[in-house]
């Protein structure tokens, strides 16, 4: 069979960028921002949006909830190391022992490896290879704002344009768009084809990443990709699982055996 045997998907850990999400829902103006927002986005047309009340607001929000680290170097909060811990003990008991690890660069991946092997000693004998291609979408000039929102008041010609094209087509200033993501985890497979037929491959990776791998792999449309996205976002430490049938076709097929499953 030209497929791995097993190809194991894990999200990473809680980030600080994750928790900035629940902290902004407390924050005193956010349910109003979000509350204008919605209305200004809804009728804009030209350059002239948005309200002067709400970029007022959206200056507020940006000051309150801002992260002082880049998208790569934003680490696992002490829940997240807990939950990379807590799957580091139970995963073993339910995937096969795998042949190879890929990990992305960044640094909550990493960090979500490292809490897993406390756990799970013996993968720090397994081949670890670190691949650019499974990073989380760059979101480019957004990152400065933490907020997809925040970002579209603040530079409102991008706005108008995230509205033509959607959240699937279209690409952050300086960034990627998800069908960007899509594109190099495509490449990525092709990789995994060609090296690693047969083998047992553990992946550790982003939100996004893993939903493109399932888009490719169950061949997606835009519509089918987008409704995941909002209605079965992977968890986080979330483990999904693809195993080989050689039976399905000349060269056998991958096949969706968990998704998303909280091991910890």
């Amino acid at each position: 069979m030209k497929w791995p045997n097993t190809l194991t998907f894990i999200r990473h850990g809680e980030s600080e960028y994750n928790a900035l999400k629940f902290k902004k829902r407390d924050h005193i103006d956010y349910a109003r921002f979000c509350e204008l927002f919605d209305h200004d986005f809804a009728l804009a047309e030209d350059e002239h949006w948005p309200s002067e009340e709400l970029r007022t607001l959206t200056k507020k929000i940006w000051h309150a909830t801002n992260l002082p680290m880049s998208d790569y170097n934003t680490p696992l909060t002490k829940t997240g190391t807990e939950q990379a811990k807590k799957l580091g003990n139970t995963l073993k008991k339910h995937i096969e022992f795998p042949d190879a690890i890929y990990v992305s660069p960044y640094l909550r991946t990493r960090q979500t490896l490292e809490a897993m092997r406390k756990e799970w000693p013996e993968l720090k004998k397994i081949k670890t290879i670190s691949e650019e291609r499974i990073r989380e979408q760059e979101h480019g000039l957004s990152t400065v704002f933490n907020d997809w929102r925040v970002y579209n008041v603040m530079n409102p010609l991008q706005g108008l344009l995230y509205k033509l094209e959607g959240g699937y087509e279209y690409r952050f200033l300086n960034g990627e768009s998800q069908t960007d993501v899509r594109d190099r985890v495509r490449d990525f497979l092709g990789t995994i084809v060609r090296e690693r037929a047969n083998e047992n491959v553990l992946v550790i990776s982003h939100h996004l990443t893993i939903l493109s791998f399932r888009a490719n792999l169950e061949h997606w449309d835009r519509e089918r990709f987008m409704d995941v996205n909002i209605n079965e976002t992977p968890i986080n430490c979330g483990v999904t699982v693809y195993k080989g049938n050689p039976n399905l076709g000349k060269d056998g097929k991958l096949i969706l055996d968990i998704y998303n499953k909280k091991l910890y």
